[in-house]
């Protein structure tokens, strides 16, 4: 667990800044990203005194150039009006590939020559070959495992989790979490069965479900999200909207929901009663809502408590870990959160970094609220993940009596 803490106001403002100047930069990533993730492997791979044959070079080229073209245009296409799936899954794929060649073909080319040379390994031809076979290598493995690693049931990943306001007639409660399954252009219709078999294992009094159902309409994945309405619970099924619900009709995710039987917490509340105590289950809409432009949608946690009891201990739902900050501010004990997908292929988490406050796991903030932060159940756009595995949640509330 780490501890954040307030800072003088000068001091965050010397923060505030290079994160600003940060995030306009990254504005301008979707133009400048897919040249640098076509351009720089071609480069290490092809032009650093490899000396290939000229059919290979001229070979390797038209093969980036190609790609170059038809990721953006696949992309556009499967996740643009037309919405097609085929079109989806191949330019996703080439994205998340890309990005495992991108990042090998800088740490190789950067690290391995050098060694090879101070080795005195060959000479550099002989040398630029081998970081060349070195970097399709490790690429071609992290591709193949982390493909196994997103399309399998995810683990179960169990924490306790102490509450100082708990009641002791709440201690041992079970609280699974499941967020982010984004069920898509790869039909995984029995990758969901699957996963819902996994959680009724686990004897939930409570489950919950953190946004980011699917990419696309609820009618359009009504499929692949019909599993859910076989989760069990003691207690209770809860779900809040997610930032792609507003992408895809928000309002159909939250009436499916609603039809599977889960009850949707759109800035309200319910109460959970276990021997003789009470815990406050409330959720919030995704932040994004706010500029969605749907009536009726938006994050608003006075209104999730309003007619709580303020000396009972808070449960909250709220997709995105940014939310803490007004979480802490309302005195909430948890907030069980999902969005970041805990990076999914490394080592993108550093600039998920850059815009919210936890990548993964149990954070404390501020003088009593924790923050729990899930990788996420399924996976979004690249079939893969590479050293950020999916989870399924256990949570454990212990008091602290």
């Amino acid at each position: 667990m780490t501890e954040t803490s307030s800072t003088p106001s000068t001091a965050g403002d010397a923060q505030e800044a290079p994160r600003g100047r940060l995030q306009r930069l990254m504005r301008y990533l979707p133009l400048v990203a897919p040249v640098l993730l076509w351009a720089v492997p071609g480069g290490v791979l092809l032009y650093t005194g490899q000396h290939w044959p000229l059919p290979v070079t001229l070979t390797g080229t038209g093969l980036f150039v190609l790609g170059l073209i038809g990721m953006p245009l696949a992309m556009a296409r499967g996740h643009g009006r037309r919405q097609q799936d085929w079109a989806a899954i191949v330019g996703d794929t080439l994205l998340g590939s890309m990005w495992v060649l991108f990042t090998w073909s800088v740490l190789l080319g950067v690290l391995l020559r050098p060694a090879l040379t101070v080795a005195g390994v060959g000479d550099g031809q002989d040398r630029a070959r081998i970081v060349t076979w070195a970097v399709l290598g490790v690429t071609a493995v992290l591709l193949g495992w982390g493909y196994a690693e997103a399309r399998r049931v995810p683990r179960v990943r169990r924490v306790d989790v102490e509450l100082p306001r708990l009641g002791a007639g709440l201690d041992g409660t079970r609280v699974v979490l499941l967020t982010d399954t984004h069920y898509g252009p790869l039909d995984r219709a029995r990758w969901s069965e699957r996963v819902c078999e996994r959680v009724n294992t686990l004897e939930a009094d409570l489950v919950c479900h953190t946004g980011d159902i699917a990419d696309g309409t609820a009618e359009r994945r009504r499929a692949q999200a019909a599993p859910l309405g076989t989760v069990e619970a003691t207690r209770a099924r809860v779900y809040v909207t997610g930032n792609h619900e507003y992408y895809s009709e928000a309002q159909g995710w939250v009436d499916l929901m609603d039809e599977l039987g889960w009850e949707p917490l759109r800035n309200r509340h319910v109460l959970l009663e276990r021997g003789g105590d009470t815990l406050v289950v409330a959720g919030v809409d995704d932040v994004t809502a706010e500029s969605s432009g749907l009536v009726g949608h938006g994050a608003d946690l006075a209104e999730a408590l309003d007619g709580a009891d303020p000396g009972l201990p808070v449960l909250l739902l709220a997709h995105q870990p940014k939310f803490i900050d007004r979480a802490a501010a309302h005195g909430v004990d948890l907030q069980l959160s999902g969005h970041t997908h805990g990076g999914q292929i490394w080592p993108f988490h550093y600039l998920v970094r850059l815009d919210q406050p936890a990548l993964a796991g149990l954070t404390h903030h501020g003088a009593r609220t924790r923050l729990y932060t899930s990788r996420g159940t399924g996976f979004w756009g690249p079939p893969f993940r590479v050293f950020a595995p999916s989870e399924i949640t256990l949570l454990v509330l212990r008091s602290a009596s």
